[in-house]
């Protein structure tokens, strides 16, 4: 892959930390907080793997997707769950604040990168519930990207072989099990950096194995370190 690559690491769902005060929005329903909904399982131990292995920059967000998603743009409603588009304006911006000092984090990253003649790839790390809506999915391993950038394209390429060469008994996919161009940070960024220097991708893994047995999740957490170091000749 010809030119200087800069490679950032994002993980916008890592925690399902509710600060006290925010605490009395799960008084009716607790366990909500230990479901998908809450967070990416799995999720930060990837992209803490991924760190180690490419050494490259990660930022992350620990706070409840169910307060504010850090993975919505400003402008889309769905930035707020049922549970915290009841609290006053004066707390919901006080929960955006932090979402934009999330997002402005990367943009200056990836804009100082740019500036001094290097192409960004930017790959947020998420994992995803094996069954939504009483639908199993049939994604193991997903890479999203925009298919229109000619970068991003070549980028994901790269990503589904050399995923496929080291796990080659999963299913990995191109755009699922959701679409590369739906809104969520990678897309933001899209916006704000030209399509032949910035690539934003999205790697999703199926909480099938998190949740399952020990050595099973390290072999697949492993591989998925190792495919994503050689389509990055990051070594």
């Amino acid at each position: 892959m010809a030119g200087q690559l800069a490679v950032l690491l994002t993980c916008e769902h890592a925690g399902r930390r509710v600060p006290e005060r925010f605490r009395p929005l799960f008084a009716q329903r607790p366990e909500i907080l230990d479901t998908h909904r809450a967070w990416d399982p799995g999720a930060l131990a990837l992209a803490r793997a991924l760190r180690e292995r490419l050494g490259a920059p990660l930022f992350t967000v620990n706070l409840s997707r169910l307060l504010v998603d850090s993975n919505r743009s400003p402008g889309n409603p769905r930035i707020w769950s049922e549970l915290s588009r009841t609290l006053p304006e004066r707390e919901r911006a006080r929960l955006f604040r932090g979402h934009q000092r999330h997002w402005r984090r990367v943009e200056r990253w990836l804009a100082e990168r740019i500036a001094a003649g290097e192409r960004a790839v930017h790959l947020g790390v998420h994992t995803f519930t094996p069954v939504l809506d009483g639908v199993e999915r049939r994604c193991d391993v997903g890479v999203l990207f925009d298919p229109s950038r000619a970068f991003e394209r070549e980028v994901a390429s790269g990503l589904v072989r050399a995923l496929g060469r080291r796990l080659p008994d999963l299913a990995v996919l191109r755009n699922a099990p959701y679409r590369g161009i739906d809104d969520g940070l990678t897309r933001g960024m899209r916006q704000r950096f030209a399509a032949e220097c910035y690539a934003g991708l999205e790697l999703e893994v199926n909480q099938r194995f998190v949740l399952g047995s020990r050595a099973q999740w390290r072999r697949v957490r492993e591989g998925v370190v190792e495919g994503v170091a050689a389509a990055l000749d990051r070594r």
